[in-house]
């Protein structure tokens, strides 16, 4: 086994644990507040992170196949626009209710995660190619470097979360999670 992978591997399965208990204990009311800076309800971030895992399994396994610069690809190949693809995605699941979603984000895990761990170590320090999003301008990055940010996507979106949900946020168990270097720099950058 590949250490990178499977510190990866540990970090996103305690981080989807403590994310899937996090939601919850949200309310109806809660899960419905728009989120600041954002065009999501609190709920719509559960959705995200349930269905960019297929995306990720096409874009880590283009790289686990030898793609030079694997980048992230629609369903039909074609180079993904990841606003466009996140916001469907998201509205498709908005009135599903949380135990649906998480069950869908179960598998789509349990996929990603065989994905992973067919990386070797060189396709996990060779380059793969961001294609950007509203936020961030596209580059190529090491793979490495991509998922130790990504291992944080649970808490980074928790983070954003709270920006709807103030009461919420000085919760010890949540304060400690959310508070890392990749969150703090993400909401930074995202600012």
């Amino acid at each position: 086994m590949n250490e990178t992978i499977e510190q990866v591997v540990t970090g996103i399965v305690e981080n989807r644990k403590k994310f899937e208990a996090f939601c919850f204990t949200l309310s109806e009311e809660e899960l419905g507040r728009p989120v600041p800076e954002s065009t999501w309800i609190v709920r719509d971030f559960a959705a995200h992170l349930d269905t960019l895992d297929p995306a990720l399994v096409r874009w880590f396994g283009a790289a686990a196949s030898g793609v030079e610069r694997a980048q992230p690809m629609s369903d039909g190949g074609n180079p993904m626009d990841i606003d466009e693809f996140n916001d469907a995605e998201v509205a498709a699941r908005r009135d599903w209710p949380l135990s649906r979603v998480f069950e869908e984000a179960a598998t789509n895990r349990v996929k990603l995660i065989e994905t992973l761990r067919t990386l070797t170590q060189a396709q996990i320090d060779a380059p793969v190619h961001f294609a950007g999003d509203a936020k961030r301008r596209a580059g190529d990055i090491p793979l490495k470097l991509f998922l130790a940010g990504w291992s944080q996507h649970d808490p980074i979106h928790a983070a954003d979360m709270l920006k709807a949900l103030p009461e919420r946020a000085a919760d010890p168990e949540i304060k400690a999670w959310i508070d890392n270097p990749f969150v703090a720099g993400y909401q930074a950058a995202m600012r």
